[in-house]
């Protein structure tokens, strides 16, 4: 191989591999700054928080912190003592309100048959008028004693979705208050994940495009599809002041970074190896044009 030949094999060479070299460049920077993917993405489910309709002593707690519980399972019991004695009570008021509502119909009723000479149209009226108003005391008792009977079943606390319990701080013996939170439920079905896009990268997206989720440290893929956008963040180079003005920022950086704009995705479907936490990191790369066929039917 003489001297010129070899120069011009070096000089192909390295063309070729400075070639492949800015193609390979190309497409990574493709991929990096104008695909639709992100690493930002984070697990997300519905958190019930499950609190008491009633004031009273904790006397059971039926669950473990992490465990996990179908619907309608008891969760704790409050002491149900005083609502027993408070429906016990409304029961034996309705009971009374009955019983003059049978009697003031009663004379009404006979009031009724009896001839004008021998009862006024006065008192007929009057007998009508008050069995009219011992009617309406009788269902105020009955309105009482189902207030009272709802008290007494709202005791036993349930949880109204199949889950995981989470942050379990009620113990017997504690107090429990109406409307304070003792626990969180994880719902179990409820389970989505939020992808954190570039503004820039959003007009590549659309509703139904099929994502790929890959949680962080782990080999396992999760399909979904693109549910909704966000419409809105909050813009912080803009609040407001003590009147409401705007309090516009006067700098100005050069560099500009692209605002994350919060992208909702849609799991398909669960594997059952898999263990989803809330709050996980993942990445989302979602592959436009390639509409999934749940929604295809919906955005026809």
């Amino acid at each position: 191989m003489n001297a010129p030949f070899r120069q011009t094999f070096r000089i192909s060479i390295t063309t070729l591999l400075l070639v492949i070299a800015v193609w390979l460049g190309h497409r990574l920077w493709v991929h990096y700054m104008d695909s639709p993917w992100t690493r930002d993405g984070r697990i997300r489910a519905d958190v019930v928080d499950i609190a008491p309709d009633v004031n009273g002593l904790v006397v059971q707690v039926s669950v473990r912190d992490n465990q996990y519980v179908r619907k309608g399972e008891l969760l704790f019991r409050i002491d149900p003592a005083r609502y027993q004695n408070a429906l016990l009570a409304a029961q034996a008021i309705a009971d009374e309100r009955k019983a003059e509502l049978e009697l003031k119909e009663g004379q009404a009723m006979r009031r009724s048959k009896v001839d004008m000479r021998v009862v006024s149209g006065e008192e007929r009226e009057d007998a009508s008028l008050n069995a009219a108003s011992a009617r309406a005391r009788y269902l105020a008792a009955m309105a009482d004693r189902d207030r009272a009977k709802l008290d007494l079943e709202r005791t036993e606390i349930r949880a109204p979705v199949d889950g995981w319990i989470s942050n379990l701080l009620v113990r017997p013996g504690d107090f429990a208050h109406v409307g304070t939170a003792e626990l969180a439920l994880i719902d179990q079905h409820s389970f989505w994940v939020y992808g954190y896009f570039e503004e820039n990268k959003i007009p590549l997206l659309k509703v139904g495009d099929t994502a790929q989720i890959r949680l962080l440290g782990s080999d396992t893929l999760l399909s979904g599809h693109v549910e909704s956008f966000a419409h809105g963040i909050s813009d912080r180079d803009n609040p407001t002041d003590s009147r409401l003005l705007a309090n516009v920022n006067p700098s100005f950086n050069w560099v500009r970074l692209a605002q994350r704009v919060p992208v909702r995705i849609r799991l398909d479907g669960i594997p059952t190896d898999s263990h989803l936490v809330a709050g996980m990191t993942c990445t989302i790369i979602v592959h436009p044009g390639t509409l999934h066929p749940a929604m295809s039917n919906v955005l026809k």
